[in-house]
């Protein structure tokens, strides 16, 4: 089968390929697996279009319904999503499968199942010239979206070490770094991990009442701030709690809205 798997997750990206070779639906190599809407466009714009998807709904520059408004997808959709009780509904009443993360293997297959049913009710026919999501039903969702979601901020970082893959829970994380191009995620013992993307795409995902913006190279976690001092040309000196040594800066356009987080 050729496969595309939208998602911005390492780690639910890899267990859906692990899912799929596990069920025999992919060959050794490994489908296409894109993070964010415009590289996403880019791709189906350049490539045949695959006979499944499985997509996130939140990727790393947005929600993926500006995706399939911008592009006529015709082959089906499997969404894999954290959103449960004001999207589902909208999903079964248009015929839409769907994975609610985390999902097992069983789940999974269930899924596929519905896939070949489709396929094979169908007569095994290459996909309808139509979009297999309309306009109607990108409104639907986009509409159940906007006015039922909360936001859904990252739970944790999937962070690819010498020895695999290692999990790193955001509450784990004191404060970030952006280091000569890489950005570092610092925990309570001051050791450091790092992270896929930007700084601003990481700081898009986080909770803002959780992190709070430094300056243009740190983010930090409130619950480990102990306490911020005056510092030199208006700025100031944060002290984490557990973490000794050199505080953190505020840069002096920053300090203002540091003070608004701060008291929140």
């Amino acid at each position: 089968m050729n496969i595309l798997i939208l998602e911005d997750e390492e780690l639910a990206a890899r267990q859906t390929v692990q899912f799929l070779r596990q069920a025999g639906a992919v060959a050794e190599a490994t489908p296409p697996v894109l993070r964010s809407v415009e590289k996403a466009l880019v791709w189906l714009q350049t490539n045949p279009m695959p006979d499944l998807i499985f997509s996130d709904i939140e990727l790393l520059d947005g929600n993926v319904f500006l995706l399939y408004e911008r592009f006529a997808v015709t082959c089906p959709i499997i969404f894999t999503t954290a959103y449960d009780q004001f999207l589902l509904p909208a999903f079964r009443g248009n015929g839409i499968a769907y994975l609610l993360k985390p999902f097992t293997y069983e789940q999974f297959q269930e899924a596929l199942a519905k896939y070949h049913g489709l396929k094979m009710s169908l007569g095994n026919f290459a996909p309808a010239p139509t979009p297999a999501l309309t306009p109607e039903v990108l409104r639907e969702l986009s509409q159940a979206l906007r006015q039922n979601s909360q936001p859904q901020y990252k739970q944790r970082f999937s962070v690819r070490m010498r020895n695999g893959l290692y999990v790193l829970p955001v509450e784990e994380v004191a404060y970030m770094q952006a280091d000569e191009g890489v950005v570092f995620a610092v925990d309570r013992a001051g050791a450091r991990y790092p992270l896929q993307g930007t700084l601003t795409e990481l700081e898009r995902q986080l909770d803002p009442a959780r992190f709070g913006r430094l300056n243009r190279s740190e983010l930090v976690n409130i619950a480990f701030v102990e306490k911020s001092e005056a510092y030199f040309n208006n700025r100031l000196a944060v002290t984490l709690r557990g973490l000794p040594g050199t505080p953190l800066l505020t840069s002096t356009a920053q300090t203002p809205e540091f003070r608004r987080w701060l008291e929140g």
